[in-house]
């Protein structure tokens, strides 16, 4: 029987990682394709190859090289780890664009894409589903619903190319860091944990092996779609944080700040450049989002397995058996590395 070979880009990345060893246990071969080198290099069924998903001449020779059965689309670049705007849209957006026709041209029919829900920059105060508008505030997530659209493009003008785009809220597992490793950092070392305003409001995250299994559904599934994924349960933020804490053995306790004035300094401090926080995170800091995922559990029979607790557990776990490690970090992704903590170390100075 002939092993399956796909396509995953980014994942040299935190989720592209997960997702690139979770189909090398299943049997698949995977090429990986990333600007960051893959520490996973070596491993039997994997390619590792270091590239650029917009350089169409590379892509045109990894899938004349490959008969792949579907692409994995992970790569994308974060607003507050680029400093070149038009790099984060042209990888982002063109990348897309130029990995999905490459797919076409090679007679590769599937693709599944990784979004986001940064596509929205507002609470609601109720589930958000597929029909909602998308309504993105910030660079990252225009780029991420300019992605999608030129997917669906493609489909319109391709009958034949099937592409799910699964737009996913925070994905959490051992080894997600990025701006959670400034959280968990107070945590350790006792410190407040502050929440902006009472610290009520629900923020959902996925889990990132429940996304992979989401992933692997995705190959079965015979259309073209777009779902909302996420966790169940959701609680609010200073529930979670303070499960957390009492979990560690801490003596963090989960402080408030006045909601207008900490906005106002975190719009202050991203214009200044001193914090790692921008449009979207002070947006959505003190407001509730959490995507309604029937679809995805009618349409492909999926359904999560880990509560954001949970979740925050693990990769708290993590951050503490590998904090020296991690804060030496440098040529890996941005959720595989800590966060610079900017202003915000002012914060745990008087916590």
């Amino acid at each position: 029987m002939r092993t399956v070979e796909v396509l995953v880009t980014g994942g040299s990345g935190f989720f592209g990682g997960v997702l690139k060893r979770r189909l090398l246990q299943e049997g698949f071969a995977v090429t990986n394709l990333d600007l960051v080198r893959d520490e996973d290099a070596g491993a039997d069924g994997l390619t590792s190859i270091q590239g650029d998903i917009r350089d169409a001449g590379l892509l045109a020779r990894i899938f004349a090289n490959h008969s792949f059965a579907a692409v994995f689309h992970c790569a994308a670049m974060l607003a507050h780890d680029v400093k070149d705007e038009r790099k984060l849209w042209t990888s982002n957006v063109d990348g897309t664009r130029l990995v999905a026709q490459s797919a076409i041209s090679a007679g590769v029919m599937k693709m599944v894409n990784i979004s986001s829900n940064c596509l929205w920059a507002k609470g609601f105060a109720r589930p958000v589903t597929e029909a909602d508008e998308p309504a993105p505030v910030e660079l990252y997530g225009r780029s991420k619903l300019q992605a999608e659209r030129e997917l669906q493009a493609l489909c319109e003008r391709h009958s034949e190319f099937r592409v799910v785009s699964l737009r996913c809220p925070t994905i959490i597992d051992s080894g997600r860091l990025g701006l959670l490793a400034i959280l968990f950092e107070f945590i350790q070392d006792g410190k407040k944990v502050w929440v902006v305003g009472d610290g009520s409001n629900r923020y959902q995250f996925i889990y990132a092996q429940d996304l992979a299994e989401a992933c692997l559904l995705c190959l079965r599934y015979d259309k073209s779609n777009v779902f909302h994924i996420g966790s169940d349960a959701v609680p609010a933020m200073r529930q979670m944080y303070e499960s957390v804490i009492r979990s560690a053995g801490s003596a963090s306790r989960v402080a408030s700040l006045p909601r207008r004035p900490a906005i106002a300094a975190m719009r202050l401090a991203h214009k200044l450049k001193l914090s790692p926080l921008g449009p979207y995170h002070y947006r959505m800091i003190a407001e509730s989002f959490v995507f309604d995922t029937q679809k995805i559990r009618k349409e492909l029979g999926w359904k999560p397995t880990l509560t954001n607790e949970a979740m925050m557990l693990r990769a708290f776990s993590y951050y503490c058996e590998n904090r020296k490690e991690i804060h030496a970090r440098t040529d890996v992704s941005a959720h595989s590395k800590a966060a610079p903590m900017g202003v915000i170390r002012l914060l745990k100075w008087l916590s």
